[in-house]
């Protein structure tokens, strides 16, 4: 029986491309190059770990085929299946493969006995999504010396040859989450190779009640096969699939793939040179604003001072971390009219202009949707005498668009004329108060040529169209516009999320989005204990999902307390804890986010429709995608794409690879890649003949009672009303 030539390249990147083939026998002709299509085959049993591989592969767009176990008609996985012949060249039609363990229920003996062959043929590796440890899969049973139970708040941690290998992109510790003391988050079983196994752990952590340590993931190489072996229960949400699962499909996919996924930061500061109306802890509303009765309060306005600004871009310098500056020049114009002229804020903003990035938010933040009726809470639309709705007219959003450019202009604000924040996010549609797009609001983008422009991500999710403009939407942080203060926050953040028996509004007891809490927070430690890491870990859990979607707050969130500094400084620090230097957040501005998220659905429409081919034959790689869908994929450092004449550079560096989105050269039809020398050698058909035996399937073992297979979260993350996460 062959065994698997161990080289010292093991722990390496080359080690991902390593070519596992028997050499033809003497005299023989030399087996044509295989063909190797960029696609996953997934081998589905309903369980929540193949379920977040697959979903690791959809978010990044690389293409895979879904076998679901499940189904009565299912195809079968026999050898016509996996591979055949194109051109007179042999063709694997998957170049990774992932079961649900090493020997699933529900698939038969001789598929798991084809799939074995085919591994062995074409150097296919394969992922055992989770899977009980024993010999069987190169670990000793847990029993010995191992662990078997919760993980939950347990830091494993990459170990060297993760470093050096697949996981290189991390810096280490990878932490699970402990995120509720009443509900099992994390199973897993923590073993050690067996004895005389060719094993190697990626991934390891602390055995209970010992000094001893034992793998979590790790490489298993036997009959000329490897398999990536991973003994922990997980769900597409938990931060530790989240770390681990580029790692996880760069080890399937040998480093070469169509697909991509960066890593994605962006805040909005939106309201800058106005004012936000402060939270009266009386009342329980905001004068001034539409949740509190025209006749109740004075509003008690919150604006940023020189001081603010200076900090502002300090702190961006520290981190090195760049804010976009979601703009209202008429809120300096009336400060200067309101206290002699003058607005030190203004001056210090513009004096910094360059340490941050600037966005048109209209004039003077005016509601551009329907005429709002706010003599009753909450407000309504009002209507002309023909029963129409009232809307803001085509001349109004126009020149609010218009004035604030010509302001920032003439202010030296370095600004994109294409690029626009409605106030409130207004204009567009509202529900229930406003469901339709004002229809003025298109024609008025056209006028500016505006063509990005923000939306709110927790009423209008997804990107669409209007008029010339494609939407942007934003995620909003709890932290509350109309709070400059910490007791602000928690005094109205314990209005929102608190029963009435507890003295709330009691609107969490009939939300379908959020949850109460057990008690008040305190007032003096409620922010810093509660609030600051439950929203960097929203924040947190959007990035390492990959979405380019930006994060919004208001500048007075950076006034008085400096309240959103915080969140901001646990996402930063929480975030360069876990990744490399080669891994760094992708701070984008709005009109480069909607590209990416424009480029992204393209793509993903035109793999789900069938209508990417991509390809490996030796070192070179070829995609063809339909016209105007821009091709993104994942490549080895080195990596070029052939022109018509000569070759261009692919891609940026990002977690050791190159990712990039690129189109066909000059009049060529598809695109083409040169991959570097040490990852051109391909894997050559084996001869039958010389291959050996498969062995036999191992014996299906029933997983322990007790693994908890967690499909969500089961914790609340306590989300914000529509009406407070405006502005």
């Amino acid at each position: 029986m062959r065994r698997t030539v161990r080289t010292a390249a093991l722990a390496g990147a080359g080690s991902l491309l390593l070519a596992l083939a028997t050499p033809p026998s003497a005299g023989a002709a030399p087996a044509p190059t295989p063909r190797i299509d960029l696609r996953v085959l997934v081998v589905d049993d309903g369980g929540p770990a193949v379920d977040a591989i697959a979903a690791e592969l959809g978010s990044a767009g690389t293409p895979f085929t879904r076998v679901d176990l499940r189904e009565a008609d299912r195809p079968e996985i026999q050898a016509g299946f996996l591979a055949d012949t194109v051109d007179g060249r042999p063709r694997a039609k998957y170049q990774a493969v992932v079961l649900p363990s090493d020997s699933p229920a529900g698939m038969a003996a001789a598929e798991l006995t084809a799939l074995a062959s085919y591994e062995q043929r074409f150097a296919i590796p394969q992922v055992d999504a989770y899977t009980y440890a024993r010999p069987e899969v190169g670990l000793d049973h847990p029993v010995n010396g191992g662990y078997s139970g919760s993980l939950d708040g347990v830091r494993a941690a990459v170990t060297a040859a993760g470093k050096a290998g697949p996981f290189g992109y991390l810096d280490g510790p990878v932490p699970f989450e402990d995120n509720s003391t009443s509900v099992g988050e994390s199973y897993a079983h923590v073993a050690r190779p067996a004895a005389g196994a060719d094993f190697t752990s990626y991934v390891d952590a602390p055995v209970p009640g010992s000094a001893e340590r034992g793998s979590l993931v790790g490489e298993y190489r036997h009959d000329g096969r490897r398999e990536l072996v991973v003994t922990f229960v997980y769900n597409q949400y938990q931060q530790q699939f989240r770390l681990l699962a580029r790692g996880i499909v760069d080890w399937m996919t040998q480093g070469v793939r169509v697909g991509a996924a960066r890593h994605y930061f962006a805040v909005h500061i939106d309201d800058v040179f106005a004012a936000d109306d402060r939270w009266d802890s009386e009342l329980n509303c905001t004068p001034g604003d539409v949740d509190c009765p025209p006749d109740q309060g004075e509003p008690d306005p919150i604006r940023m001072t020189a001081t603010d600004a200076r900090y502002a871009a300090q702190w961006s310098a520290a981190k090195g971390f760049t804010l976009d500056m979601v703009f209202n020049g008429g809120g300096s114009e009336l400060f200067k009219e309101e206290n002699g002229g003058s607005d030190p804020l203004a001056q210090q903003l513009v004096a910094d202009r360059g340490a941050f990035r600037w966005v048109n938010h209209t004039y003077n933040h005016p509601f551009l949707g329907c005429l709002q009726d706010v003599s009753t809470v909450p407000w309504t639309c009002a209507k002309n005498a023909d029963g129409t709705v009232k809307y803001a007219s085509r001349s109004e959003i126009s020149a609010q668009i218009s004035d604030n450019r010509a302001w920032g202009r003439r202010a030296g604000l370095p600004l994109r004329d294409d690029e626009l924040v409605t106030g409130e996010h207004s204009g567009l549609k509202i529900l229930p108060q406003q469901p339709d797009d004002n229809p003025h609001l298109a024609a008025a983008l056209s006028d500016n040529a505006v063509a990005s422009l923000a939306s709110d991500n927790s009423r209008d999710p997804q990107q669409r169209r209007v008029g010339p403009a494609l939407t942007v939407p934003r995620y909003p942080m709890n932290v509350f516009y109309n709070a400059g203060r910490t007791a602000e926050q928690i005094d109205e953040y314990n209005w929102i999320y608190t029963r009435t028996a507890d003295g709330g509004s009691g609107i969490c007891e009939i939300s379908s989005v959020s949850t109460c809490l057990d008690e008040p927070l305190d007032a003096a430690t409620g922010y810093a204990e509660h609030v600051v890491p439950l929203e960097a870990r929203i924040a947190l859990g959007h990035v390492l999902a990959g979405d380019p979607r930006p994060h919004f707050v208001h500048q007075s969130n950076l006034a008085e307390d400096r309240i959103a500094y915080p969140v901001l400084d646990r996402v930063l620090a929480d975030y360069a804890a876990l990744y490399a230097d080669s891994t760094p957040l992708v701070n984008l501005r709005q009109r480069d986010i909607g590209a990416e998220l424009r480029d992204r659905a393209a793509w993903r429409a035109a793999v789900a429709s069938g209508q990417v081919s991509a390809y490996r034959i030796g070192g070179t790689v070829t995609v063809r995608a339909p016209a105007g869908v821009r091709v993104t994929a994942t490549m080895p450092t080195g990596t070029r794409q052939n022109q018509l004449l000569g070759t261009t550079a692919f891609g940026s560096a990002y977690a050791g690879s190159l990712v990039g989105w690129v189109s066909p050269g000059l009049l060529q039809d598809r695109v083409t890649l040169a991959l570097p020398a040490a990852s051109a050698a391909a894997p050559a058909v084996a001869d039958a003949s010389v291959t050996g035996p498969v062995p036999a399937p191992a014996p299906r073992l029933p997983l322990p009672r007790g693994v908890r297979e967690r499909v969500a979260y089961g914790v609340t993350d306590h989300g914000m009303p529509d009406s407070r996460v405006t502005g």
